[in-house]
């Protein structure tokens, strides 16, 4: 057996997400039966991130086991010819020492959200961005998103269906940058818990709106119904993961 790593990006608006399942097409199901159309093997593929339905990835890693040995650039071109008509692409494809995991191994992830701040809904960037018509005031995002930076108990931006043992979680990073009509949020931290971003997105919009939302009585309060909404899936991108050994 030989292990891949591969670095996925993909549109996730018309997939239910990362994970395979009977409702539907998602990335893990693509690459599989990519994979399958090329070498015959049904072969499991893991992902650094399990993101949800209709959430993007710039650059999403995962590896699998292929029975044999091919070379790293017919194996990618194999797969993307297999994906042709798929929203899923292969972008690198390396060979990887057979300890490699691309999930456990990961010691940093990066997602980032965006938003399309304008009065006129988005067309060329409809299923990309979250459309918020009314001003925002970014300052007021900036100081609430500072607080939350560092360990925190993140209950409070769990979703109720979340598997994470503990809601303790180290959040490294949030920048919120304005670049035109567009605000883009950026995280870091070794892990998430389930919509924590989009659940930290959707108060600080509401923070940004005016709203009398205050970050350190809703970490205390460790109660989802103490924060805001969740912000739609259609903002999302995972950037990139990082590896202990990456360069």
């Amino acid at each position: 057996m030989t292990r891949y790593k591969v670095t996925l990006e993909y549109d996730g608006t018309d997939l239910i997400g990362w994970q395979e399942n009977r409702q539907g097409p998602s990335v893990q199901s693509i690459v599989k039966d990519a994979i399958e159309k090329f070498c015959g093997a049904r072969v499991d593929v893991v992902g650094a991130g399990r993101t949800d339905s209709g959430v993007h990835a710039v650059a999403m890693t995962a590896h699998f086991d292929l029975p044999n040995e091919y070379d790293t650039n017919t194996v990618l071109r194999a797969l993307n010819f297999y994906m042709a008509n798929m929203p899923v692409a292969v972008l690198g494809c390396e060979i990887v020492d057979d300890n490699f995991n691309a999930r456990f191994d990961c010691v940093a992830r990066h997602y980032k959200y965006v938003v399309l701040n304008r009065p006129a809904s988005p067309v060329l960037q409809k299923n990309r961005v979250y459309w918020v018509p009314r001003k925002l005031n970014i300052d007021a995002m900036r100081i609430a998103a500072n607080k939350l930076i560092g360990n925190h108990d993140f209950t409070s931006f769990r979703a109720s269906e979340c598997q994470a043992k503990s809601p303790i979680k180290t959040l490294d990073r949030i920048d919120i940058i304005q670049n035109g009509n567009e605000i883009i949020f950026e995280f870091s931290a070794r892990s998430f818990l389930h919509h924590m971003v989009r659940n930290i997105v959707g108060t600080l919009i509401e923070i940004g709106l005016g709203k009398p939302y205050d970050i350190d009585e809703i970490l205390a309060a460790r109660n989802r119904s103490a924060a805001g909404p969740t912000a739609p899936a259609s903002g999302l991108y995972f950037m990139r993961a990082d590896y202990a050994n990456d360069v």
